[in-house]
């Protein structure tokens, strides 16, 4: 896979200037990844019906070994969910145990997530989970690997793409909460 499209949120270049030797591991750990080898599923949807697609989870495995092996590693944090917020003689149910947030990989307090999903888990990913990631004192920078439109459309319907998260990005603004993150738009 190749990385066909950056963009810095918030200053994110500065990973890059900074941390040369990191994002140089970024790239190599994406060309690593043989995508039509993944090309393995065959979509029931009827726009597409019995394409051979770009597999999701394939994919992900194929990043999990090559980030792991490199030293990345997933961070995982409980969760504790407070429960005095709920209203007088609010009977709740029990809370489940062992909820818990998770980043991909973590590595020299840069945070990344490879996200081949929905929309939402990428606007997630980028204004949410990487700031309270680096709130809790975990991560500095982050850095989200999405695809950009061309490989998107060689995916489940669905699937989100680099050039609209971009766009929602910019008109959204940034806030002071943000952090500096880099957005890596990849394609086969």
């Amino acid at each position: 896979m190749i990385v066909a499209a950056k963009f810095s949120f918030n200053r994110g270049s500065i990973i890059e200037e900074k941390y040369p030797q990191l994002t140089n591991d970024i790239t190599s750990i994406i060309s690593e990844v043989d995508a039509e080898s993944c090309r393995t599923k065959r979509s029931k949807e009827k726009t597409m019906a019995n394409k051979i697609l770009y597999a999701p989870a394939e994919l992900n495995k194929k990043y999990s070994y090559e980030f792991e092996s490199r030293g990345w590693a997933s961070k995982r944090v409980r969760c504790d969910y407070p429960t005095s917020y709920y209203t007088a003689g609010y009977k709740a149910k029990p809370l489940r145990r062992g909820a818990y947030r998770e980043i991909d990989y973590v590595k020299d307090r840069i945070g990344v997530e490879v996200q081949f999903g929905k929309y939402a888990f990428m606007v997630y990913n980028v204004c949410a989970k990487m700031t309270i990631f680096h709130n809790l004192g975990h991560i500095d920078y982050g850095i989200e690997i999405v695809p950009v439109k061309s490989l998107a459309e060689e995916m489940s319907t669905g699937v989100s793409y680099f050039e609209q998260f971009v766009w929602d990005l910019n008109h959204r603004g940034v806030s002071d909460i943000d952090i500096p993150v880099m957005i890596y738009g990849i394609d086969a």
